[in-house]
């Protein structure tokens, strides 16, 4: 029987000799490649966690002994050590989520998934434990080097430093790498530390002689081992900087010898105190398409195969963000001006072609969406155009930065939101479902949501005109929508898309969901109800030919995969009530709730964003009572009605 296969909870592991444990690491590897090359999901930074995770469970315990990762795509180890070993469903509806998640154990205490905000979780409960008298348990946080380009980070660690009667550990897995290889100050210190010839020699050197010599020398050199540890680092003035703080540090420490890590992790424990351990890792451990891979080195993976690492059945479409890279490629040749900005994320944006293109014009500042913000407004300020190429969910950290730096100085900026509305596979935190909500508010924005890749690339040039406004340009996960033309497009760039003799029904598609929307009035004008399709193109602000046609009309429907609440329907009803209109509205969207991890169809279906749900809900409001559904044998696509339906005269 393998070893994994006898753990349940961490406890299980207190009975294992080192030998076993290292055995255990093995069996976990190949767990992960063996079940994440079946379903995707974040294999580089588990692979690169094993060990570390192992120990931690070993000496802590969990959950009397909170542990929060930051970030949770690191957690896959953990959920193993803790009883969830059916991987079957990861990242799919009913299985295990891709990141800590309460609902699934008592040991997930924070649903972590946005970076440097762990060790603001870890100062509060660790505040909690020490003053309601619980001093018996320790807090745990998990911080990957990438989390400390952010600035929340040196935040929380100047106020753990405010109060050290408490038992906090903060383990710093640094592997040199966030998404991609980790940027900045912090990132070349960290370096210097873990790439220290000196360091490295001394360190292996000393631990292989005194194990060497047997139980005796090794309990010698654990004694040494501390401040040898401490010349070290004085010698590389990595101490001095945490020294600076008022708070221990220990290390660096291998972060796969788990003997070292738990000597380390025991000694931690001990401090009686907030102490950093600070443990070098190697990102995609034990697995050589991952650590052959330059990009990301595995960071997160689709189906691929387990031997080679290549990707299995991926898409055969063009991906939003590749239509964005090659347009941002083609601006910047033409406008000097146009400076790339992107937080820790260069490759999934698209910002990577840009970088190679004009290395001296991207600035990736880590993970520092607000940092990001600020700075493209001084940028602007200098006579530059930025655009901040960011996940749409992200852009809920730099708000207070749009708002009062970008958007108050009339800086002009141009956000492109990648992975905008639902996502999928990642879940509630990853969902970019609030940015059209959230943003709208901020006075003289401009918001763009492109249908298709010509779309995309015509409003992104149209974005970068404008010097007195922030802009945004948004689009989804996965690969562009089929080319969607217009039949017309009106003076002010709405674009017509379908248009019917009878003006019943006006339908708002904002962005891809014009698709959906054309989908829609097919099925309308089959049961003789007229409908007219528009694209917005610039969601925010709202047309005046918007208005135009909805008082024409007799209902307006919008449809937007961001949340209903405060979103683009909401802004068309309250300009259309301004304007004197009372053509009713229906605002189509997603509910104002935290959307479980499932596939893209399974969400947009439950949010009743379907063509054949809402056709059928048109027809009951233009009728006023619901007609029964009857599909014809074999057709679960279509909305068929049991009989025509057709405004007279009468039901206006």
């Amino acid at each position: 029987m393998a070893i994994l296969d006898t753990i349940s909870t961490p406890r299980d592991l207190d009975g294992l000799s080192i030998e076993q444990l290292n055995e255990l690491a093995a069996e976990i590897r190949a767990f992960l490649v063996d079940n994440v090359s079946r379903t995707g999901g974040h294999l580089g930074p588990n692979l690169g966690a094993v060990e570390l995770t192992i120990a931690l469970h070993r000496v802590f315990d969990s959950p009397h002994d909170p542990v929060i990762f930051d970030t949770g795509h690191q957690s896959y180890v953990h959920k193993l050590l803790t009883g969830r070993q059916n991987f079957s469903g990861l990242r799919s509806r009913g299985g295990l989520a891709g990141y800590p998640q309460r609902s699934e154990s008592v040991h997930d205490v924070v649903e972590s998934s946005h970076a440097s905000s762990s060790l603001s979780w870890a100062d509060g409960v660790s505040r909690a434990l020490s003053r309601t008298g619980r001093r018996d348990r320790h807090v745990v946080a998990v911080v990957g080097d990438g989390s400390l380009t952010g600035g929340m980070t040196w935040e929380a660690l100047n106020n753990i430093t405010d109060d050290n009667d408490r038992n906090l550990v903060i383990i710093v897995n640094d592997n040199g790498r966030s998404y991609a290889p980790t940027i900045g100050g912090m990132a070349r210190f960290l370096n210097r530390v873990r790439t220290t010839e000196g360091y490295e020699t001394l360190a292996r050197g000393s631990a292989d002689l005194f194990r060497r010599l047997g139980p005796a020398a090794r309990a010698l050199y654990r004694g040494v081992r501390g401040g040898t540890h401490g010349f070290l680092a004085r010698f590389i003035n990595n101490e001095a900087l945490y020294s600076n703080l008022d708070i221990k540090y220990l290390g660096p420490v291998d972060g796969h010898d788990l003997e070292a890590l738990i000597e380390t992790l025991e000694l931690a424990k001990s401090h009686g105190a907030p102490v950093i351990v600070h443990a070098i890792t190697e990102k995609g451990r034990g697995y050589e398409p991952a650590r052959n891979d330059e990009a990301d080195q595995f960071h997160a993976v689709g189906r691929i195969d387990p031997v080679t690492g290549e990707p299995l059945g991926g898409g055969s479409g063009t991906a939003w963000t590749d239509v964005f890279a090659e347009e941002l490629v083609a601006v910047g040749e033409e406008r000097p001006e146009i400076i790339g900005m992107t937080a820790a994320m260069l490759r999934p944006t698209g910002m990577l072609p840009f970088a190679q293109r004009f290395p001296e014009r991207v600035y990736d500042v880590g993970i520092a969406e607000q940092h990001a913000a600020a700075s493209a407004a001084g940028l602007a300020f200098g006579g530059l155009h930025p655009v901040v190429a960011i996940y749409a969910t992200f852009m809920n950290r730099a708000f207070d930065q749009v708002m009062m730096d970008v958007a108050l100085h009339r800086a002009g900026v141009t956000f492109v939101l990648d992975r905008a509305g639902v996502t999928g596979p990642d879940g509630p935190s990853h969902h970019g479902m609030w940015d059209l909500a959230m943003l709208q508010i901020v006075p003289h924005i401009r918001i763009a949501a492109p249908r298709d890749a010509e779309r995309l690339r015509e409003e992104f040039r149209e974005a970068v005109q404008v010097e007195d406004a922030p802009t945004v340009i948004r689009f989804p996960k996965g690969d562009v929508s089929p080319d969607l033309p217009a039949i017309e497009r009106l003076a002010d760039g709405v674009d017509v898309l379908a248009r019917s003799d009878a003006q019943d029904v006006l339908i708002i598609g904002i962005g891809p969901m014009a698709h959906l929307a054309m989908d829609v009035a097919d099925r309308l004008r089959a049961q003789g109800i007229g409908a007219t399709v528009i694209d917005p193109r610039w969601a925010i602000p709202v047309q005046p030919s918007i208005i135009d046609l909805a008082a024409s009309h007799r209902l307006v429907i919008t449809i937007e995969d961001g949340i209903r609440v405060g979103g683009i329907g909401t802004r068309v009803r309250q300009v259309l009530r301004e304007s004197g209109v009372d053509t009713a509205v229906d605002e189509l969207g997603l509910p104002d709730e935290f959307i479980d991890h499932a596939s893209r169809d399974q969400i947009l279906e439950d949010a009743g964003l379907t063509a054949a749900k809402i056709a059928q809900d048109v027809v009951s409001q233009v009728l006023g009572t619901r007609i029964p559904v009857a599909r014809p044998s074999g057709d679960d696509s279509s909305v068929w009605l049991a009989e025509p339906a057709r405004l007279s005269d009468a039901d206006s």
